[in-house]
């Protein structure tokens, strides 16, 4: 990684001025910034839409939050499969969307066929990002069920691959999401990966403590509900915390692997109708105990 990033830099170094002055140009206009210094930007190595979300003080090269925006669209008709509109692909593939600026928000619209239309906007707040979802549906078609997988990607002082900082909540208060499988943390990394880890919001207790499926992948599955649809990760050295919430969801969970927080939101749509979706991801020095507080107090304002 630090190779590649040698190589993009030294690549730019080697642009004719003026090039390299249009590109960085072009670039700035996709960054937004809040009054505590935090940026976010569009991210230009990929085509396909991703932002990265930079602390105070870092550089714009800066990669410990990346988010996929979204990783994939996923609907269902009625009495139908489901069925997945879109899938992010990494470098440069696929139709670039037209971004758009305004004000503290980077948003773009896109197609899916002649069906349904999608306007995404991720809004830079005060303590953090506003992932805002907006469905039309312009068919005949009774969609009972669609969702945008916001995926934020955390590396660095956030990467968390054996879920040692990374926590939920239960009416008894903060909990670590694996803390009911204590044997990750000496288990060979390649016995332990890949995984993902669950926890139950409104949806049913999974009996089955560990799942192995056809997809090659370990399922955890915590044993109690969560009564928040929060995950939250503390940085390496405990000054930030990284926190996804939304209004109502079925699970939340983590890949490991990737530190990868999700509390995917889903709601129906009708023919003709419109139904929006929204996602926070906090970026905060506060402790995690005020989270819960943050929390609870945003959670009302979700759509």
């Amino acid at each position: 990684m630090r190779m590649l990033r040698q190589q993009r830099y030294t690549g730019l170094l080697a642009m004719p001025a003026v090039v390299l002055w249009i590109a960085l140009a072009h670039a700035q206009t996709l960054v937004v910034e809040n009054s505590a210094g935090m940026r976010m930007l569009v991210e230009d190595e990929n085509t396909q839409p991703s932002l990265r979300i930079i602390l105070p003080g870092h550089p714009l090269t800066d990669q410990a939050i990346q988010v996929l925006f979204p990783e994939h669209v996923t609907a269902r008709k009625a009495d139908s499969a489901e069925e997945q509109l879109y899938l992010f692909r990494p470098g440069k593939q696929g139709e670039a969307p037209a971004w758009r600026k305004t004000g503290k928000s980077l948003e773009y619209r896109r197609e899916f066929g002649n069906a349904i239309r999608m306007l995404a906007r991720a809004t830079l707040e005060d303590d953090g990002v506003r992932f805002h979802y907006e469905f039309t549906n312009r068919s005949n078609a009774n969609y009972d069920m669609i969702y945008a997988v916001t995926d934020p990607r955390l590396t660095s002082i956030f990467h968390d691959v054996r879920l040692e900082r990374t926590y939920v909540h239960h009416p008894n208060g903060f909990e670590l999401l694996a803390s009911e499988t204590p044997a990750r943390l000496t288990l060979p990394l390649d016995q332990w990966l890949p995984a993902r880890y669950l926890a139950p919001f409104t949806w049913p207790v999974v009996e089955q403590r560990v799942e192995q499926r056809n997809d090659g992948i370990t399922y955890y599955n915590k044993s109690r509900r969560v009564d928040q649809p929060l995950i939250a990760t503390v940085s390496s050295d405990s000054e930030w915390i990284v926190a996804s919430f939304t209004r109502q969801t079925g699970n939340v969970w983590s890949n490991p692997e990737l530190t990868c927080q999700h509390v995917d939101p889903q709601t129906s749509l009708p023919p003709g109708q419109q139904a929006t979706l929204e996602i926070k991801l906090l970026v905060t020095r506060a402790p995690l105990g005020q989270i819960l507080q943050t929390v609870v107090r945003q959670r009302d304002t979700l759509q």
